[in-house]
């Protein structure tokens, strides 16, 4: 069977090993669709608020642009800044888990991932950028419209939300930079407006708003899903969970098998700049590649026994938040945050244990749940 599955239906060839993919992710020469692509294959959308922040944002440029787009950012997330955010991550999380545990308290179930899941991510990207809390969960709602965009096949509908979302979201962030100005803190709106430095050209307004749009809205979505995916997944597997509780140096070791087992983002998309092969497949200019990030973190050639969920496997590697120039630069604080929410939940509840059929998110791009019910006592 050809390792590069070409879908008619899609316009795509979808990729599933991860080598494959892991080398279509890393090759220059596929890029991620950018404006100059939605403005030839998206001509009914391009001129809409969404298609152009989504397409002109460091997820959507490549080169030289997204370079510049991503380096003020990078700054930001570096291993030292991220390790110096623990205590914050953990204050927050004790906070929400005493939040779970009185809406738990009557024996009923609650629902972990409006109570923990999605605030955690959500207070600590907040803070980070400077959003004061009594707003962070309306602007999370707005960001959920945004991400419709994600979605391989978007409906008129998911357009509609989008630029709403997006709308919105430009006029408060645009606020916050104005507010910065007058008085700067110690959060990325005030860095942001420290990096116009003689060793690149300036951002614009425009472009220092929509970093911090997509610096929220993809700072807690997709670490959102991851916390209630890890959650549910050792549940579901009492033996491993078993193993986390007698030693908490397997953590992180949890996180990570859970990114491998159950990815919070399933595919992702690339555009061939230029005629080249990748998976043993000739692709004229303008292809377009899928790599299916799920199934690749599952491929027995990475990864053998890949439907087991082990806490103690060895030599995990996996591409939930993808690779080469577009690698997630918040990886390294959602692993911190999975590991700070697993040690304080299980350590806390003993019992906790699943009290009903969660709802997995309605989604074809992000693996999340809108309820995961829990009940702290068995």
């Amino acid at each position: 069977m050809d390792a590069a599955h070409h879908s008619e239906e899609f316009g795509t060839r979808f990729l599933t090993r991860f080598a494959d993919c892991q080398d279509a992710l890393s090759e220059p020469g596929l890029q991620v669709p950018d404006r100059a692509w939605c403005a030839r294959e998206l001509t009914r959308w391009s001129d809409h608020p969404a298609a152009d922040f989504f397409y002109s944002s460091m997820l959507a440029t490549n080169g030289p642009d997204h370079e510049r787009l991503r380096r003020p950012v990078a700054r930001t997330f570096t291993a030292r800044r991220v390790a110096a955010l623990r205590a914050q991550v953990e204050a927050v999380a004790d906070e929400l888990v005493d939040r779970f545990a009185e809406a738990a308290s009557g024996g009923g179930p609650a629902n972990f991932q409006d109570l923990v899941g999605q605030p955690l991510p959500v207070a600590v990207v907040g803070r980070l950028i400077g959003v004061p809390d009594t707003e962070r969960d309306h602007l999370a709602e707005l960001g959920r419209g945004a991400t419709r965009l994600l979605e391989p096949v978007r409906t008129p509908e998911d357009w509609a939300a989008a630029d709403r979302a997006v709308v919105a979201l430009r006029e408060y962030f645009a606020d916050v930079l104005r507010q910065r100005r007058a008085r700067p803190r110690d959060d990325l709106a005030s860095a942001l407006l420290d990096q116009r430095g003689p060793d690149q050209r300036p951002l614009t307004e425009r472009e220092l708003v929509d970093i911090l749009l997509l610096v929220f809205v993809a700072g807690f979505e997709t670490t959102a899903g991851l916390l209630g995916l890890a959650v549910f997944a050792l549940l579901t597997h009492p033996d491993q969970l078993a193993l986390v509780r007698a030693d908490p140096a397997l953590r992180p070791a949890a996180v990570e098998e859970a990114l491998r087992w159950d990815a919070p983002v399933m595919m992702t998309e690339r555009v061939a700049a230029r005629p080249l092969e990748i998976a043993g497949t000739r692709l004229p200019a303008g292809a377009s590649v899928t790599t299916v990030l799920a199934a690749a973190n599952r491929d027995p050639r990475r990864h053998p026994d890949p439907d087991a969920f082990r806490v103690g496997r060895t030599g995990t590697k996996v591409l939930s938040f993808s690779a080469g120039a577009h690698h997630c630069l918040g990886a390294a604080l959602a692993r911190l945050e999975g590991a700070a929410l697993i040690g304080r939940l299980f350590d806390r509840f003993p019992a906790l244990s699943l009290a009903g059929e969660p709802v997995r998110r309605d989604s074809v791009a992000l693996r999340s749940f809108d309820d995961l019910p829990l009940a702290a006592a068995g």
